[in-house]
């Protein structure tokens, strides 16, 4: 998720969901230590709870970064071990990591004795010729011993060579059912699953089988995704916006904030391009936004005047709502069914 999940992208998100677990963007180690940490690490108070993600391989560099994180007042450190760019594989981090099981394991070690704060660890099923589930579940018993507090498992392979980071995020098929398997042998581990999933009845589904879900580029490409995450995930009254405009107008605030501080509105209109994406007057939404927002002196009229070309849903009926959701509920079980069936192949 990098160049999207930045500090921009996080404020947003807070007023679709209030209680979902937000990432960083992974930062180098070295971007941390030598670079602007107001850049890098600067967030919005109301993005709590959220966790820093690192990538690096030195254990001495990571437990100062991670000192640095808790000085920062984040609440959870992640270490990418799962990226599979030619740059990252070049700095010695990223899935390349998960052929030294035990380096990582030194990298959480040292973490984990530097700060209070959990620890945990992004990688994949493995890369390459590394592929076996036996192959993983070493990785994953010699960095645990380590005091490792959650796996993030991205449930494909990477292919080092020949395939570009997109094509490694849709090429390497899924197997959620060996993700399923090691939370199944190792219970005591909190094994968090990611990869392929779009909606949030595919979430609760998954739920039945690992302890959380790490939503992508959905989140990204279809940010209303997560509107309905608070209710329906963690048993809410309410969620905090009813509606694609009520979402927009509780954060124009934050925006406001950030234009007072300099901040282009363009960088803070990224987050909300696709947030009606499908809707009626969605594409007019995008258009404008698009064409206007990277003016000189652009501010809060261009989101209001984009707003006014979208209509307003009326308001849902029961019996609508109902089918909605079986709807979704269906869909997402034939997505279970397509996702088993190449298992079984």
């Amino acid at each position: 998720m990098m160049d999207r999940t930045d500090r921009h992208y996080r404020a947003f998100a807070r007023v679709l969901t209030r209680r979902t677990l937000l990432y960083t963007e992974m930062v180098s180690m070295g971007a941390i230590l030598h670079g602007d940490k107001s850049q890098h690490l600067g967030y919005d108070a109301a993005e709590h709870p959220v966790v820093l993600q690192l990538g690096g391989d030195d254990p001495v560099a990571l437990a100062e970064c991670a000192r640095i994180a808790a000085d920062w007042g984040y609440d959870e450190i992640n270490l990418n071990v799962g990226c599979p760019s030619d740059r990252v594989q070049r700095g010695n981090f990223g899935v390349c990591l998960m052929a030294q099981p035990e380096l990582v394991a030194r990298c959480v070690a040292a973490m984990r004795a530097a700060v209070p704060l959990p620890v945990g660890v992004k990688h994949r099923l493995g890369f390459d010729d590394q592929d076996s589930y036996e192959s993983m579940r070493n990785f994953v018993d010699i960095v645990a011993d380590a005091g490792c507090d959650r796996f993030s498992v991205h449930a494909r392979k990477a292919w080092l060579k020949g395939l570009s980071p997109k094509a490694n995020r849709n090429i390497p098929p899924l197997r959620y059912d060996l993700v399923w398997r090691l939370k199944s042998e190792r219970p005591d581990l909190l094994i968090e699953i990611n990869g392929g999933i779009l909606d949030l009845a595919t979430t609760q589904q998954q739920l039945a089988h690992v302890d959380g879900v790490m939503v992508g580029r959905a989140a990204w490409d279809t940010p209303w995704t997560l509107h309905d995450a608070d209710t329906r995930l963690y048993g809410e009254a309410e969620n905090p916006a009813l509606t694609r405009h009520d979402a927009v107008l509780a954060h124009l605030p934050y925006v406001e904030k950030m234009l007072a501080e300099g901040v282009r509105l363009h960088h803070l209109t990224r987050p909300m391009l696709l947030l009606f994406h499908g809707q009626p007057g969605g594409r007019a939404w995008r258009r404008h936004i698009s064409t206007t927002a990277h003016h000189t002196g652009a501010g809060l009229e261009v989101i209001i005047d984009a707003l006014a070309l979208v209509p307003r849903p009326a308001p849902p009926t029961a019996a609508n709502e109902a089918a909605a959701n079986e709807a979704t509920a269906q869909e997402a079980t034939a997505q279970e069914a397509t996702a088993q069936e190449a298992t079984a192949r």
